[in-house]
């Protein structure tokens, strides 16, 4: 249970809070790379601010604050030329770093525009997403984290949910959710639904545990007629703080972000990569994005497929979690063990320093732990669970994933045979 206060500074994300200038120390995904290549300017929100972004003709990204300092018009109505964006009002243009290069009515006066700047971030391209920071700078170096460069075919699922983004963070070190809401509320739906909920799911938790590390807490389970030898146990997955979950199975590589779009509102991206032993490349000169659903037409969550039910858990809890009235117990750990950190690196920024998962030397990929053979179900039909009864279901390629899971476990099985024989 925490008071007010501590629940208030917890989740606030604004400039100026402890916790809003931890968030500002990260980069966060802005837009999706095919959105400026359709159109080269875009109005993003990111905790709590708006902002312009921009991707010039020659391929330079920028993003400013949407005000232009001149009288605060709109600049993600701006006009993107060669070294920034102008202002569509009164014609002034910033470039990347914020400088002012250009007053069409102001020529005479360049003292002037010399004392004009806007508060730039930084900008960066990598896997299919436009990456932003605009926190104090020297910026550190964008974190390559292994699904976002690796090979593999691509997805990208996502949804705006009204709630806070800490409450959706405290579900990734939460592991017994996962028989309950995965497992028996999915056959209940299942049932009334007709379909089976995948079985996987509804296994009983012997054990858990949390081990913090580098880039967050690696979160384990032991499963009922399982060991501390599986990988659910002996890898497990992390929270990668603050606002990510990188999780994986049957070939499958997943990034859950969350981004604190605001206090209220959340950006749920659901970044896959789909990998198995014996994958053939395939061509994918697009990455696809999807909304997936969040409520239906009568205003109800969509409860039939696993991440609606963690959107229909994590929004029914309010736009801020109430947690003065809450009763914590002892398979809450992890949820304690996260406040933690996420109080210690408020200290950790307030007394000048980097926090947790800040990198600053350049670097081609960073690894992270994760379990393969997740809840010891088995490769490919794991995978294929994951594609009926989670939000692949809803991609636009969802035909096109099935057949490579299913052309690499038949590849594998002929090998083995082979090998064998």
């Amino acid at each position: 249970m925490l008071t007010a206060e501590q629940n208030d500074e917890l989740t606030q994300v604004e400039a100026g809070t402890p916790m809003g200038e931890v968030l500002r120390r990260y980069w966060y995904p802005v837009a999706f790379t095919r959105e400026l290549n359709e159109f080269p300017v875009k109005r993003v929100e990111l905790l709590g601010e708006f902002f312009a972004l921009w991707r010039s003709p020659s391929g330079r990204l920028g993003i400013v604050p949407e005000a232009c300092p001149h009288r605060k018009a709109s600049l993600a109505y701006g006009v993107v030329e060669a070294d920034g964006i102008r202002c569509p009002y009164h014609g002034w243009v910033f470039d990347a770093d914020g400088e002012c290069t250009e007053q069409p009515a102001e020529r005479e006066n360049t003292a002037f525009q010399n004392r004009v700047k806007a508060q730039a971030g930084k900008v960066e391209e990598m896997g299919g997403l436009i990456w932003a920071y605009i926190g104090p700078m020297p910026a550190p170096e964008l974190p390559r984290f292994d699904t976002y460069v690796m090979e593999g075919f691509r997805d990208i699922g996502w949804a705006d949910l009204p709630c806070n983004y800490v409450q959706i963070m405290e579900n990734a070190v939460d592991p017994h959710h996962v028989e309950f809401l995965h497992g028996r509320y999915f056959e209940f739906v299942g049932r009334h639904e007709g379909f089976t909920a995948p079985a996987s799911f509804g296994k009983e938790h012997v054990k858990i545990g949390f081990t913090p590390f580098e880039w967050g807490i690696i979160k384990r389970r032991v499963l009922k007629g399982a060991s501390e030898e599986n990988d659910d146990w002996k890898v497990g997955h992390p929270l990668v703080f603050p606002y990510n979950m990188r999780v994986g199975g049957g070939g499958i590589h997943q990034m859950q972000i969350r981004v604190p779009i605001n206090r209220t509102t959340t950006r749920f991206i659901l970044y896959t990569v789909h990998s198995p032993d014996g994958y053939e490349h395939v061509e994918q000169p697009v990455i696809p994005d999807y909304e997936i659903p969040v409520y239906d037409k009568d205003g109800r969550h969509v409860t039939n497929y696993v991440e609606g039910q963690d959107i229909m858990a994590w929004v029914t809890q309010g736009a801020i979690t109430d947690r003065t009235t809450e009763h914590l117990g002892r398979s809450d750990i992890g949820i304690a063990m996260l406040r933690k950190m996420f109080r210690e690196q408020m200290d950790v920024v307030a007394d000048g320093g980097d926090p947790l998962g800040t990198i600053r030397e350049p670097h081609e990929r960073i690894d992270l732990p994760c379990e393969k053979d997740k809840f010891h179900a088995g490769g490919a039909q794991f995978a294929l669970d994951f594609c009926d009864m989670g939000s692949t279901r809803f991609s636009p390629m969802l035909d096109t994933i099935k057949k490579i899971h299913i052309s690499a476990a038949d590849k594998i099985a002929v090998e083995k045979a082979a090998a064998d024989s």
